[in-house]
């Protein structure tokens, strides 16, 4: 199994055998639903969350004596059903949406996401991306040139999600100057999940033979078990 390599300009500069456990593994859904719908909660956070009464402010005094008012007797303004009281029964950031991954699982979803990405031609490998300054101008030419490879050409014109840009290792420049880009990912080899992955149009995989030799053996970062 055979893939061209480009250069930054966009010209082709020759080949790479890829992996067939890599990028020739047929399409498993249900094993790409479980690991993505688990990366996802893995990843969530809690953001809805109410006082209870033992938390909210006031109720340090009975609003009023128990007996001669005419009124309800109450003890606390904290209460529930006052209107500055705490609320019952809300959410909380007490639960816990943490799903267990086997690392097995996670690598043969991402195999699987990238191998159907490769047979529709959505993968690009570059042989580097070298930015002598960190300018998200630099950036802009360079998809603009990739843009040009047959089959990518709405690289630098699709508004969401258009590329992840996977590399071998992260240099400062090429990590800044794609910082400003809302429709592109940026980061190394080693933190590829399927989540991320099938979640953008296009893959651009730089250094190739350093990102397979990682690929292969499976080097992933903490983070990618969200």
């Amino acid at each position: 199994m055979k893939a061209p390599v480009y250069t930054q300009a966009g010209t082709k500069k020759g080949e790479i055998d890829l992996p067939e456990s890599v990028f020739g593994v047929a399409w498993n859904g249900d094993l790409v639903h479980q690991v993505v719908l688990s990366q996802q909660a893995n990843r969530r956070q809690h953001l809805a969350f109410v006082k209870d009464r033992s938390e909210v402010s006031g109720g340090g005094k009975k609003p009023w004596r128990q007996k001669g008012t005419g009124r309800a007797r109450h003890g606390s303004s904290r209460s529930p059903i006052w209107r500055t009281g705490g609320v019952t029964h809300g959410p909380r950031n007490e639960e816990n949406f943490q799903r267990q991954i086997n690392k097995k699982m996670k690598r043969k979803a991402l195999y699987t996401v990238l191998s159907r990405k490769f047979r529709e031609g959505e993968v690009l490998f570059v042989d580097s991306l070298v930015f002598d300054e960190a300018k998200t101008a630099e950036a802009k030419r360079t998809l603009e040139a990739l843009g040009g490879v047959k089959g990518f050409e709405s690289l630098a014109t699709k508004r969401k999600n258009a590329a992840y840009v996977a590399v071998g290792s992260t240099t400062p420049g090429a990590k800044r100057s794609f910082h400003n880009f809302g429709n592109v990912q940026f980061d190394e080899v080693r933190n590829l999940n399927a989540t991320d992955v099938a979640q953008y149009k296009y893959v651009i995989i730089s250094d190739p033979e350093q990102a397979l030799k990682v690929l292969e053996g499976s080097v992933e970062s903490e983070t990618s078990n969200t």
